[in-house]
């Protein structure tokens, strides 16, 4: 019984100031969530019963016939694979370019060592929308013949492969750079004496070392290009090419536009950024916490 009062008596009291904490901490998570749940929900309800009964009401009859519905009738498929067809290269460059430069800049020391570094990185601080005009002119006259099939950078995968990396490489630089920086000099130095090149200091010794960081950027970089919107209308004019987030456009008629079936196509679309996160999230986690342990 004294063991039980003692440890009892270690514990610390709960303070009516934690438990305001948790409490807001809750509330805050379920209001993220509750879009989330309530698309879910009009998902898996038929459009007689909710325009019968009204959203906020109880469901009588839950199945996955939107879901199946949506995926048919957009032909989700198709333009999973064009996602997928401008998605994987854009991230790939773009780790690839971002990690030599961010090499480049934090490894060797030189007078213009931060100035190209801000050149990447002021990319970022420039609104999409102001380049918009000019960018759609010089897509327009810049000819791929062969290449392309449009014969243009217009209208064509390549296009939004090149428009992803040149907007997403100035972050990546940036973060990548920040990230080798916190590495060990000892180990370059080591491998200049040895007689390693600048090429194996890049590939073989500092790039493995940044894996989580990497991983980490691949993670934002597969999420924030999967769902763009705004480069795909602009660059893109025919149906086609469009990549999954235009596909969302198929489900809506002309006089008419089913919002269970617009809310469970929108689920479907976002299921590839969420096995890419938790397939990635433990190196997610890592990349993210392990540049600020170090010195």
């Amino acid at each position: 019984m004294s063991t039980v009062s003692a440890l009892a008596k270690q514990r610390t009291p709960i303070r009516p100031a934690r438990v305001l904490l948790h409490v807001f901490l809750a509330v805050t998570a379920l209001a993220w969530l509750a879009p989330l749940l309530w698309a879910i929900f009009s998902a898996l309800r038929p459009y007689s019963e909710t325009s019968d009964r009204g959203y906020v009401s109880w469901p009588h009859t839950l199945n996955f016939d939107n879901f199946k519905n949506a995926f048919t009738q957009s032909d989700m498929t198709h333009y999973f694979m064009n996602t997928l067809i401008i998605a994987v290269p854009a991230v790939l460059l773009t780790l690839f370019l971002s990690s030599m430069v961010a090499f480049y800049v934090s490894r060797f020391d030189f007078r213009l060592n931060l100035a190209l570094l801000l050149v990447f990185t002021a990319g970022n601080l420039l609104p999409q929308q102001v380049i918009i005009t000019p960018l759609y002119r010089l897509y327009l006259l810049t000819n791929l013949p062969g290449i392309t099939a449009s014969g243009k950078l217009y209208d064509s995968a390549l296009g939004l492969v090149l428009i992803h990396v040149a907007f997403q490489s100035g972050f990546c630089a940036f973060v990548l750079s920040n990230y080798m920086r916190s590495l060990p000099h000892e180990l370059t130095e080591a491998a200049l004496v040895d007689g390693a090149s600048v090429w194996r200091l890049y590939w073989q010794i500092t790039l493995p070392l940044c894996r989580p960081a990497m991983a980490a950027l691949a993670t934002l970089l597969s999420i924030w290009i999967y769902n763009d919107f705004f480069w795909a209308l602009v660059l893109i004019s025919t149906g086609e090419n469009m990549p999954i987030t235009s596909a969302l456009n198929n489900l809506s008629g002309q006089y008419f536009t089913d919002p269970n079936l617009v809310a469970a196509g929108s689920l479907l679309t976002a299921i590839p950024t969420l096995v890419v996160y938790f397939a990635l999230q433990k190196q997610f986690v890592s990349g993210l916490t392990l540049g600020s342990a170090k010195g």
